[in-house]
């Protein structure tokens, strides 16, 4: 089967990543430093400011191309344990109990870890397979 979009896999590859990544940087934005926070926002923990690192460094990790498997693998073991921690006791489902973003970005950056960045990446650009 010929697929039209299979010439652009590649970019389009990469404006997935940096999208995943940019939105969950929000999300560890909002966590350590307040940013597009609701007003009735749980203040800050050990965990809470565990999870805003892991969200805001690795996002920015994978939005980039820099370390993506390694960010994508600790920030999808982070939503795994956010769902089973946050979500599962408010229902079987994710669709009852508010977790499909979490279950969404665990499975996103599972694909992540295991594709790495990338041809169009910050670590492509250094030449290091490494630093994928």
């Amino acid at each position: 089967m010929n697929r039209f979009l299979g010439p652009y896999q590649e970019r389009i590859y990469a404006v997935f990543r940096f999208v995943a990544g940019f939105l969950f940087a929000f999300h560890g934005a909002q966590k350590l430093f307040g940013l597009f926070a609701k007003p009735d926002s749980p203040p800050l923990n050990a965990m809470m400011t565990v999870a805003g690192v892991i969200e805001f460094g690795g996002g920015i990790l994978i939005a980039i191309g820099l370390l993506a498997s390694w960010a994508a693998f600790l920030s999808s073991g982070e939503m795994a344990v956010a769902y089973f921690m946050v979500h599962q006791p408010n229902g079987t489902w994710p669709i009852q109990n508010g977790g499909e973003l979490a279950a969404l970005y665990a499975f996103v950056f599972l694909y992540i870890a295991a594709k790495g960045s990338g041809r169009w990446s910050v670590a492509a650009l250094m030449k290091d397979p490494r630093l994928s």
